[in-house]
């Protein structure tokens, strides 16, 4: 089974679409329609810090994400981040993203772990956390992204 990477990036662009797509690029995952799915890991899979993404197939392929994203355009910080835990019975991810800075987003996503794992009554190892921040410049779009990539992409047609 293919591992779920941990990918993310950040740009900026003249456009908030131009940030994002850009932001892609950094995360090597721009060639492929992106599909999100709610937050759950499957009982038998690793998850990995990858950083950008290796090739996962044709360009237009589908590719199952679960994506924090935040676009800003007021100076300041622009923050993704994503946290999880596994167990043997499954896992969680929880994302969080806005125009705030790094330390601000990976205190929401570790308390919103830690609300997903009360609801489950499983074995949780260690929470993980990765965020992505950047400076948002004046008159400039900034896209901050981290993704979880499930596998390899498949054929959308």
């Amino acid at each position: 089974m293919e591992p779920i990477r941990i990918v993310w990036g950040h740009a900026t662009g003249p456009t908030e679409m131009a940030a994002y797509d850009a932001a892609l690029a950094a995360a090597g995952v721009e060639n492929y329609n992106l599909v999100a799915v709610s937050s759950v890991i499957p009982a038998d899979a690793t998850v990995e810090l990858a950083g950008t993404a290796p090739d996962l197939g044709p360009v237009g392929n589908r590719l199952t994400v679960v994506e924090a994203c935040a676009t800003a355009t007021e100076p300041g910080h622009v923050s993704a981040g994503l946290a999880w835990a596994t167990s043997p019975d499954g896992g969680l991810f929880y994302e969080a993203a806005g125009p705030t800075d790094e330390a601000d987003i990976s205190e929401r996503v570790r308390r919103g772990l830690a609300a997903g794992e009360s609801l489950r009554d499983w074995d949780f190892g260690d929470p993980h956390v990765r965020v992505e921040s950047a400076s948002v410049e004046p008159g400039t779009y900034t896209t901050t992204v981290v993704l979880a990539v499930y596998g390899e992409s498949e054929p959308i047609l």
